[in-house]
């Protein structure tokens, strides 16, 4: 076990767990997927979409002022200023805001990791009809070679982009590290953060990540199509803003004056209409999560995928990701274990997990579970016995 496990807050996951509808059904470990929506969230929905039935657009100053809470509960979590966060429909909103409004020169390059997600990828690919070279840095199972991250950067190198968690192994990476790589090269860096924030700390004073966006339907226990964008405030002014529209610019409610001046915040890639009750909804979950530190919501993610890689091998399964610290004190555990049933179809497994009220999914011709702090020992012992 890690040391940090020690934060734990005993009553984390029995807390957390009351605000999990799905909890009394479902032994739940596909976060890394399609997250169940949190109580707090559902009720945000459920008022919002009454409210608006009954009411109209009468009460949409509050939902905007709900939404700006948003923003900042957004900006508390990465310890962020609400100027810097953007409220967006997905994390590839947020790639996309980067790779299409960095001012490309032909011969400049990009280096991401080689298994990245795809929407993680084709954004950088999508330039390559601008002279951009596209460098991939291989892996192992999601683990990557920071020296030949570092290697595979030169003067020409723009940006660094990788996940934070590798979607199909749970490889956690050392985002700091990463980080410095890109900025000793002279280059910037983006963090796909979906699959870790809501779960792992990020002070981004701290670790002075460039840009991030992060999709608020899997850790974050919110919906599809609520997710954020952040953009440090230096680095604003370097991007040409894409998607804009009424609500981008300083005079955003005088419809009758058309003036192009931005605004002097990430806003200003709020556009159009947003997702009213997503955002809603999504706050409503950033809120349930605040309640504890975020080391003691890791602690207890890390403890329960531990958990059941114990139980797991005990059945003869073998574990795919990396769930050792390493010789530098990285630890690369996540939420997400993957693993394999040597001589048994994932597909069919998956399905009969499924059958029993169990949901995990299959990443890369292997089993892949996600657990978040709400799951137990009885979710696990659950989907053993569908595994049997």
């Amino acid at each position: 076990m890690n040391p940090s496990q020690n934060v734990r807050t005993p009553s984390l996951a029995k807390q957390l767990r009351a605000s999990m509808p799905v909890a009394p059904k479902w032994a739940y470990f596909d976060h890394a997927a399609v997250a169940p929506v949190s109580g707090p969230a559902g009720e945000a929905i459920s008022r919002w979409l009454a409210e608006a039935v009954s009411q109209g657009d009468a009460d949409w100053p509050a939902w905007a002022r709900g939404v700006e809470q948003t923003r900042q509960q957004a900006a508390v979590m990465i310890g962020a200023s609400a100027a810097e966060i953007a409220l967006v429909t997905s994390t590839t909103m947020g790639i996309n805001y980067v790779a299409e409004g960095l001012d490309w020169r032909p011969g400049d390059n990009v280096v991401v990791l080689a298994d990245e997600f795809p929407s993680n990828m084709y954004p950088w690919l999508h330039q390559e009809s601008k002279g951009v070279e596209v460098r991939t840095v291989p892996t192992d199972r999601g683990r990557v070679n920071l020296d030949e991250v570092r290697a595979a950067c030169d003067a020409r190198t723009r940006l660094v982009s990788a996940s934070w968690v590798h979607y199909a192994t749970g490889y956690r990476h050392n985002i700091a590290a990463l980080c410095d790589i890109a900025h000793a090269a002279g280059a910037l860096f983006f963090l796909d953060a979906i699959q870790g924030l809501g779960v792992f700390p990020l002070d981004v004073r701290e670790t002075p990540v460039d840009f991030l966006a992060a999709d608020g339907h899997k850790w974050l226990l919110g919906p599809e199509g609520a997710g954020v964008f952040y953009c440090r405030e230096e680095r604003l002014n370097e991007l040409r803003p894409i998607g804009v529209g009424w609500g981008s610019v300083v005079g955003a409610h005088d419809f009758s004056k058309i003036d192009l001046t931005f605004k002097p915040t990430t806003a200003r890639y709020e556009g159009g209409s947003c997702n009213m009750p997503g955002l809603l909804a999504l706050g409503a979950s950033l809120e349930l999560l605040s309640r504890w530190p975020r080391a003691s919501i890791a602690a207890a993610v890390l403890e329960i995928t531990d958990l059941a890689c114990e139980r797991l091998r005990s059945v003869g399964a073998e574990i795919v990701s990396h769930r050792e610290i390493e010789p530098n004190g990285h630890d690369p555990r996540s939420g997400i274990v993957a693993f394999a049933l040597p001589g048994r179809d994932p597909l069919a497994l998956r399905q009969q997990a499924l059958s029993a009220g169990v949901t995990l999914s299959c990443r890369a011709g292997r089993l892949r579970l996600s657990a978040h702090a709400y799951n137990d020992a009885a979710d696990l012992e659950r989907l053993i016995a569908a595994l049997a």
